[in-house]
C-alpha cells in the first residue's frame, strides 16, 4: 500500500479523513472531506463527487491503520489513493494546523 508522509503533503492536496465523528469534531485538517470508516461503503458516492478527477486521494485517520484499510479499498476500486503515514497524530506533531468543528484551534483525540 503506497504511503505518503505528512511533510510531503502540499496545500490543496485532497485529504479524506476516515476517523469517527467525535475525533473529527475535536480536530481535523481544514478542507478535508470527512467520511467515517464505519459509514464509508454506504457513503462512497460522497467521495466520488468530491474527489478531483484524475487526482490522488490522501487518506488519513488517527495513526494510519484505518486509513490504510480505506486506501487499499479505494485502490481496489481503481482510485489513486495513498495512506498518510502517522495520521493526524503525526500531522499535529509536526505543527500542521488542526481545527475544531467551530473553527477554533482543535486537537487530535
Amino acid at each position: 500500500m503506497p504511503t505518503v508522509g505528512v511533510e510531503d503533503l502540499k496545500d490543496g492536496d485532497f485529504l479524506l479523513d476516515v476517523r469517527e465523528d467525535d475525533e473529527w469534531k475535536a480536530g481535523h485538517a481544514e478542507g478535508a472531506l470527512h467520511i467515517p470508516i464505519s459509514d464509508f461503503v454506504a457513503r462512497y458516492g460522497e467521495l466520488t463527487d468530491a474527489a478531483p478527477q484524475d487526482g490522488r486521494v490522501h487518506v488519513i485517520c488517527r495513526s494510519g491503520a484505518r486509513s490504510a484499510q480505506v486506501a487499499m479499498y479505494l485502490a481496489q476500486q481503481g482510485v489513486d489513493a495513498v495512506n498518510v503515514d502517522g495520521g493526524m497524530q503525526h500531522w499535529s506533531a509536526v505543527g500542521r494546523p488542526v481545527v475544531a468543528d467551530d473553527g477554533q484551534p482543535g486537537f487530535v483525540l
